[in-house]
């Protein structure tokens, strides 16, 4: 018997997390990573039975540790995971999705336009081309990289008391660990493992939560190094 590679049906738990309308746009959203998605190269095909549990659903439960109102940055976007789903079952928050590649960023405005979502900008770039330039109060990340560098991108990005919401997964304790003789230079007020989404996931989606503080001054910093 062959492995199936179809888009099973929206879970029951689906109708709790995606109320009103977003659930369904979150089929639609489905529909479009298994499809167009696939086709082009940013999901893989043995990917799509696990689109809701492993990654819409998962993403979504993101959502309980986003302040109201909040503006939010995707850092890495790809094919929206998970900004696109916050977008959707929080249409409160105001995201960006972030992402340098064109073919990417094609398919995210494809996606916003297909969704008819209101609350969503694509951007095409990098976090440090806008560093300074654009603040925002959260930043989400999902496996786009280390999070020593995530620090380097995601801090220039936040207001004073923002924070960076990192899908870390089992590996989230030694990334923070490995991160930690680098959270002074970035200005790092505080730093913790939450984990979200109990008894609506399983297993519930790790974090790290990062709230940005101010970093040291450069004068400063030259004269520590001295």
């Amino acid at each position: 018997m062959t492995e199936s590679n179809d888009l099973p049906e929206a879970p029951p738990v689906a109708r709790e997390i995606f109320t009103g309308e977003a659930l369904e746009r979150a089929r639609v959203f489905a529909e479009l990573l298994a499809g167009p998605g696939v086709v082009r190269g940013l999901l893989g095909p043995r990917e799509v039975p696990r689109i809701w549990d492993r990654h819409l659903l998962n993403c979504a439960v993101v959502e309980e540790a986003v302040p109201p109102d909040s503006t939010v940055v995707d850092i890495g976007s790809g094919a929206g995971l998970p900004g696109l789903v916050l977008a959707i079952v929080r249409p409160d928050v105001t995201v960006t999705l972030l992402e340098p590649l064109l073919r990417r960023t094609v398919f995210l405005s494809e996606c916003v336009e297909a969704l008819k979502l209101d609350n969503v900008e694509v951007l095409r770039g990098r976090a440090e081309e806008i560093a300074h330039k654009r603040i925002f109060d959260v930043a989400t990340a999902r496996a786009v990289a280390p999070l020593d560098r995530l620090l380097s991108w995601s801090m220039p990005l936040l207001r004073e008391g923002g924070e960076l919401l990192a899908m870390k997964g089992e590996r989230a304790q030694e990334e923070l660990e490995a991160a930690r003789p680098h959270l002074q230079s970035y200005g790092v007020r505080h730093v913790e493992l939450v984990t979200v989404g109990h008894g609506r996931v399983e297993p519930p989606a790790t974090l790290v939560r990062v709230v940005a503080g101010r970093p040291p001054r450069a004068d400063t910093r030259r004269r520590r190094k001295r």
